[in-house]
C-alpha cells in the first residue's frame, strides 16, 4: 500500500529559526559599538534567548543565554547604561527561556509519542496490502484528507477464502478520525463474511447488518457506507484463476452505491457496466438485493476500483476530475495507483475528501 506517514508538524525547526538567534545577537552587538552610549539597546538583548527557545533545546538555549551574558560581561562590548541589574533581568530571562526549552522539548516528545501510537493503531485498522494476494497482483493507494490522520473514511482490502479472492473498496459516511471505528467494524465483517458466505450478495447482506446494528446501538442515526465489491474464482487447477468452466479468467463485481470501477487496457479504460444497489446501512439489501456482474479479467487488464474522492475533485475552475479521460493505461498494478494519483494531485490544488484507490490484475500463467 502506497500510504506515506505524515512528519509531526514543527517537530524540526527549520534551519533558519536555528540561525536566527545568532544572527540577532551579532546584529545588536553591531549596533552596540555604532550607536552612542546613551541609546538603551538592552531590550534587543533580551529577546535573543526567548528566541532561541522556539529552535533549541535545554543546550542550545543555555547556550545562546550563556553567549548573550558574556557578550554584556566583556568590557569592550558593555556599554556605560547596562547596570547590573539590567545583567540580573537578562539573566532571569535567559534562565526562563531554558525552563521554556525544556517544556517544550517534553511536550514534543509526547506528542511523537502520542503520534507513534496512533499510527501503530491506524496501520492496525488498515494494514498495507501484499504486492500480490493468491494469483491476483494488487495496488493500493490511501490518502486521508485530515493532514494528521493516516486513516479516514475510506477503505480497501483483498482477501483469500474458500470462494476466491476478494476485494473490497468502501466509502463511509464522513472522514477523518471520527468515521475510523467504522471502517475497522467494516473490515473485520468483511474478512469473517469472505471465509463464510459463498455468494458476494451475502457479504454484502453481512456489512449492511452489521451498520444497521451499529447505528442501531449507538448515537450515529444515519451511519451508512457505499461499496464495491470484486471477486476472482480460484476453481482452477491448483488454485489458479477461472469460474470452473475451462479455467475462464472472470472477476464479479457488486455495486451498494458505489462508483463503478474500471477496466483499463493498453487501448485506454471503460467503466464496469453494473447495477447499483442500495448503499450498506439502509437494511436495504434483503428487499433489493444488488446483483453481481461478470466481467472478463485477463492478465492484459486491470480493474481499478476507486471512491467518489478521486471523481469529485476539483480544479480551481471548479471542475470535476475526469478519471477515464485523462488515466495512462498502466498493466502494473501499483504504476496505475501512482499515476492516477500524480495526475489528480496536479489537476486539483487542495484534496478535500479521503481517496482511495485499488488496481487489480490477474498474474499471467507461465
Amino acid at each position: 500500500m502506497d500510504r506515506v506517514p505524515k512528519e509531526l508538524p514543527g517537530a524540526r525547526p527549520p534551519r533558519w529559526l536555528r540561525v536566527l538567534p545568532w544572527v540577532l545577537l551579532l546584529c545588536v552587538l553591531a549596533a552596540q559599538f555604532l550607536t552612542p552610549e546613551t541609546v538603551q539597546l538592552s531590550f534587543a538583548f533580551a529577546v535573543v534567548a526567548p528566541l532561541a527557545s522556539l529552535a533549541y533545546g535545554v543546550r542550545g538555549t543555555s547556550l545562546v543565554a550563556a553567549a548573550v551574558m558574556l557578550a554584556l560581561v566583556v568590557p569592550y562590548a558593555r556599554a556605560a547604561h547596562v547596570s547590573g541589574g539590567d545583567l540580573l533581568a537578562l539573566g532571569l530571562i535567559g534562565a526562563v527561556s531554558v525552563l521554556l526549552a525544556w517544556a517544550r522539548a517534553r511536550r514534543e516528545a509526547q506528542l511523537v509519542t502520542v503520534r507513534t501510537v496512533a499510527e501503530a493503531a491506524q496501520y492496525a485498522v488498515l494494514p498495507p496490502l501484499p504486492p500480490q494476494v493468491g494469483p491476483v497482483r494488487c495496488g493500493a493507494l490511501y490518502r486521508a484528507a485530515v493532514r494528521t490522520a493516516l486513516v479516514g473514511g475510506d477503505l480497501y482490502d483483498v482477501q483469500p477464502g474458500p470462494y476466491g479472492v476478494r476485494a473490497i473498496v468502501a466509502d463511509v459516511k464522513g472522514h477523518g478520525l471520527s468515521a475510523v471505528s467504522t471502517v475497522a467494524a467494516l473490515l473485520g465483517t468483511f474478512r469473517e463474511a469472505v471465509l463464510d458466505e459463498p455468494e458476494l450478495a451475502g457479504v454484502a447482506a453481512r456489512l449492511d447488518r452489521r451498520l444497521v446494528v451499529d447505528s442501531s446501538r449507538g448515537e450515529e442515526t444515519e451511519l451508512f457506507a457505499t461499496a464495491v465489491l470484486m471477486e476472482i474464482p480460484c476453481d482452477g487447477p491448483d488454485g489458479e484463476p477461472g469460474d470452473g468452466s475451462g479455467g475462464k479468467v472472470t472477476t464479479r463485481v457488486l455495486s451498494c452505491g458505489h462508483p463503478p470501477p474500471l477496466l483499463v487496457t493498453r487501448g485506454g479504460a471503460r467503466e464496469v457496466e453494473v447495477e447499483s444497489g442500495p448503499p450498506l446501512g439502509l437494511g436495504l439489501t434483503e428487499f433489493a438485493a444488488p446483483v453481481p456482474v461478470t466481467v472478463p479479467l485477463e492478465p492484459s487488464c486491470v480493474l481499478l476500483a476507486h471512491t467518489d474522492g478521486v471523481t469529485e475533485a476539483r480544479n480551481a475552475a471548479g471542475q470535476f476530475y475526469p478519471l477515464m479521460e485523462r488515466i495512462r493505461p498502466e498493466l502494473d498494478p501499483v504504476a496505475l495507483v501512482r499515476s492516477v494519483w500524480r495526475d489528480l494531485s496536479s489537476y486539483t490544488s487542495e484534496i478535500v475528501d479521503d481517496v482511495a484507490l485499488l488496481a487489480l490484475r490477474v498474474s499471467p500463467r507461465d
